[in-house]
């Protein structure tokens, strides 16, 4: 196992075969390898930095019905809720005096906001903040929306594939098209933005054949960005009985897509920190480089909930920064509050 692991980390190539084989025999000692030589490539690429970003949730309404998330459509119970321009700007306003110099506006796939509304949000808030980058987690659009909202003045672009096996991805999306999704990653790649895709850990029903699936369309796809986190159930969906995914099976994902994509922004997510309270310092150790607080107004906080146990309040907050930045320090990284960009789309410029 470790030849295959030193293999990837020199020449950050490998087969379909030996990602299964991998996957399949890792023991306890060529875990910690894995995280050992994903660890060393994060700091020979990108340092010891710990990228911030502020993240904004505007809205919980979803026209989608994903059969693991809290927000779906048919979710009765949800605690709906839509933030106004004025308040978005309010959070982007305590953000950049908090140091942020990202923001990331995350919401359910809400046609209550239109194209032109995204648009002037965008406007305002580079208007406002011309030195910080806008990254959009909104969901399936047109390439025409896309491009729109690239003009406007956005950056990046989350968008996660969530599992690259089709029957998995149509059984848990049921009114949705794996192909659609497949085709929004590259509609955002073309023009431009920096696209952040990536994958659950955990889902019912995922073997390793599927993560192998997920591993090797990163490979393909090139993203910028990279968002994984396990599977964790919620109440009111279809799966709220299902296991949840595990730390260790997340941070295993995380070295390899360190070592597959040297250079990628890789969150250790708020998910990681709701299983265990040392999970995102697991995760950075495990190779990620960017951490992602909550600047959402905390009377909504625990209405956005994708999943139960979700950490809502606390120093999870962007506006506890000393809090953030003494645990990622206690594990050896430094906070950086730039803008944080790929390294490869500063050269691009």
């Amino acid at each position: 196992m470790k030849n295959i692991i030193d293999q990837i980390y020199d020449t950050g190539q490998v087969t379909r075969d030996e990602l299964l084989e991998l996957l399949n025999k890792l023991d306890e000692g060529s875990t910690a390898y894995l995280h050992e030589r994903a660890h060393e490539k994060r700091l020979s690429v990108n340092g010891n930095k710990v990228f911030m970003r502020g993240l904004i949730e505007f809205t919980n309404y979803c026209k989608s019905n994903c059969m693991y998330c809290g927000i779906r459509r048919e979710n009765k119970h949800a605690d709906r809720y839509r933030l106004d321009t004025e308040t978005i700007l309010e959070c982007c306003r305590e953000g950049h005096e908090l140091g942020y110099r990202t923001f990331v506006l995350q919401g359910g796939e809400d046609p209550f906001y239109t194209d032109d509304d995204i648009v002037s949000l965008i406007k305002a808030i580079k208007s406002n903040h011309p030195d910080c980058a806008i990254t959009l987690s909104i969901g399936e659009k047109s390439k025409e929306s896309y491009q729109l909202y690239k003009d406007a003045g956005a950056d990046r672009y989350l968008l996660r594939h969530e599992t690259n096996t089709k029957a998995l991805y149509e059984r848990l999306h049921p009114d949705m098209s794996y192909e659609a999704r497949i085709q929004c990653l590259y509609d955002l790649k073309e023009i431009g933005f920096q696209v952040g895709a990536g994958f659950m850990v955990g889902l019912p029903g995922q073997e390793n054949e599927d993560y192998v699936n997920d591993l090797l369309f990163l490979m393909k796809l090139q993203p910028h960005m990279v968002g994984i986190g396990p599977f964790i159930p919620q109440q009111d969906t279809p799966l709220a009985h299902a296991s949840s995914g595990t730390l260790e099976k997340t941070c295993i994902m995380l070295s390899l897509v360190r070592l597959l994509l040297p250079k990628v922004l890789l969150p250790a997510t708020t998910a990681l920190g709701s299983l265990d309270k040392k999970g995102r310092e697991r995760g950075l150790q495990a190779g990620g480089n960017v951490v992602m607080p909550n600047l959402s107004p905390t009377n909504i906080r625990d209405k956005y909930l994708l999943y139960d146990g979700k950490i809502c309040t606390g120093d999870e907050a962007a506006h506890c920064r000393g809090c953030i930045e003494r645990r990622i320090q206690s594990v050896g990284f430094e906070v950086d509050m730039s803008r944080g960009d790929h390294v490869d789309s500063l050269t691009q410029k």
